[in-house]
């Protein structure tokens, strides 16, 4: 069937428009995947942090065990040496005032070994790791951007 000029003229229309399209559409992609991906290590974190402060509450666990813990939970979605973990004594958080919760604040607490521990004395296993150590395509813009987990508990 011969051709109209019309035709003619539209031949390789749809492959422009895909080259203006597909570039943008893989990025709103990657994008939702690279979002679902931080959220899930933002998760894990969080957990890694309660499981290791509710080991660290028992009586002869130590500072270090937890540490190991917390490193342990995190390997199975991250790599544990990315991470920073703390083990700091919370008992600046029980004053009566409002306590300041800002991440230097509260990396500024004070070491605590927990085998040393009095019962009841306030700690918090907090860990976090810079976006672009856990990215699956780290982006320059995102430099600085940290995911962080804490939980604070008492020592039993």
């Amino acid at each position: 069937m011969p051709r109209t000029p019309r035709q003619h003229e539209r031949r390789g229309t749809s492959a422009i428009e895909a080259a203006f399209v597909l570039p943008v559409f893989l990025f709103f992609i990657f994008a939702l995947i690279e979002f679902g991906h931080a959220q899930m290590v933002n998760n894990v974190l969080r957990s890694a942090c309660r499981e290791g402060a509710r080991l660290g509450s028992t009586t002869g666990s130590s500072s270090a065990g937890v540490e190991t813990h917390v490193r342990n939970v995190l390997s199975s979605a991250i790599n544990p040496a990315s991470v920073t973990v703390y083990v700091k004594s919370a008992a600046s958080m029980e004053t009566t005032s409002a306590p300041d919760t800002a991440a230097t604040q509260l990396e500024a607490m004070p070491d605590i070994e927990l085998a040393d521990a009095e019962s009841r004395q306030m700690f918090m296993v907090r860990a976090k790791v810079p976006y672009n150590s856990i990215a699956l395509v780290p982006m320059p813009f995102m430099h600085g951007v940290v995911l962080q987990g804490q939980a604070f508990i008492r020592h039993e």
